[in-house]
């Protein structure tokens, strides 16, 4: 039996789907690819020429010392995010999903907030990274707010904001976005910390989860460590499609190399 197989066996037999979502997901979509420094510099020559990394620029140090750029890095990937449609791949997670016995779930790490574009219901996503299409206060502790009335212009060959910064509704600080960056302690999490008592609620209901893991690699390991404690908590299996680090325990599941969207196409076929 073939890995794919065997991963629309554990889809078939499973009474709710469970999916959790690196980077690694959008890329079939057509979004940068922010592996390592070089895959960062590619998507954005500018920062490349000043030597920066995606570590620094993504920081929210850099709102403080130089907003323009901070802006025009979040300002570009805003209107990126935007004006990318999800690719084939989210509407055949949502069509197992709404199939199994007993609602799913969807766990991210992901900004970009496809997976409600693509049509999932916002009550069943966790954004454990939080949202580019959302904002919050660099000085106030006004509650977080959309970022849809939000329209960048940016120099993108520069990738610097143009015009004036984004401002606070109350008391007219510079906004940021409300996404966790690194060295961040001052993102706002209670949009997403009520996200995951939903989701946790959900899980706790299923008997036999599969838990479908997408594009998430070991560098940052919120999604995985998400994954392997559904299964060690909730049994069931974990089916783990990743191009470059598949290798999976398999006491937990399978491991396909391949990328999201080649791989759910082959599982989708079987089923």
């Amino acid at each position: 039996m073939t890995l794919l197989h065997q991963a629309a066996q554990a889809i078939a037999q499973a009474d709710a789907v469970v999916v959790a979502a690196g980077a690694g997901m959008g890329v079939d979509s057509g979004l940068p690819d922010f592996r390592g420094t070089e895959g960062f510099w590619r998507a954005y020559p500018a920062l490349s020429a000043a030597g920066l990394r995606f570590e620094e620029v993504a920081s929210p140090l850099t709102f403080q010392s130089d907003p323009t750029l901070a802006w025009g890095f979040y300002g570009h990937r805003l209107m990126l995010y935007r004006r990318t449609l999800p690719h084939a791949g989210f509407d055949i997670l949502k069509k197992w999903m709404d199939r199994a016995h007993r609602p799913g779930i969807v766990f991210t790490s992901n900004v970009d907030g496809h997976f409600q574009a693509a049509g999932f219901d916002p009550r069943v996503v966790h954004e454990c990274h939080g949202s580019i299409h959302r904002m919050q206060c660099t000085e106030c502790a006004t509650p977080p707010w959309s970022a849809h009335s939000l329209f960048p212009e940016i120099d993108e060959e520069q990738c610097r904001w143009v015009g004036p910064l984004p401002q606070c509704p109350s008391c007219g600080a510079m906004a940021r976005p409300n996404l966790l960056m690194f060295w961040d302690g001052d993102w706002v999490s209670t949009p997403y910390d009520e996200q995951e008592e939903h989701v946790q609620q959900l899980l706790s209901e299923m008997k036999r989860p599969v838990c479908i893991e997408l594009g998430a690699g070991t560098a940052i390991a919120s999604v995985r460590s998400f994954t392997q404690g559904v299964v060690a908590t909730h049994g069931g299996k974990l089916v783990r499609i990743n191009v470059r680090e598949q290798a999976t325990d398999a006491r937990l599941g399978i491991g396909i190399a391949m990328g999201a969207l080649r791989a759910l196409k082959g599982i989708d076929e079987l089923l």
